[in-house]
């Protein structure tokens, strides 16, 4: 086992996007883009009209999803990106939440 076997260099993201992401296929975008990376969690759409996202993996991976977020899907125009780092919580794979 070598030194990034642990869990030193994970971290867990709690993401809100805002903008017009709803109605553009940023979920599905997401979850194809999540594909590319080690890293696991869940997107929703919120009843507010923003997205919502979590994101736990390699510190270096989440930190790339994060910045997807600023673009999304190609028709998604963003206005904001929040972001909120912590501890793992322990996300096992990747879905949609509806």
């Amino acid at each position: 086992m070598n030194e990034r076997d642990g869990d030193d260099d994970r971290v867990h993201a709690h993401v809100y996007v805002s903008g017009r992401v709803q109605g553009v296929a940023y979920r599905a975008n997401t979850r194809e883009a999540v594909r590319d990376y080690d890293v696991e969690g869940w997107v929703r759409n919120l009843d507010d009209g923003r997205v919502e996202a979590v994101f736990e993996g390699p510190r270096s991976d989440v930190e790339e999803m994060v910045e997807w977020c600023e673009t999304g899907s190609p028709a998604a125009r963003v206005e904001k990106v929040e972001v909120e780092y912590s501890e793992p919580k322990g996300a096992s794979g990747f879905r949609v939440r509806w």
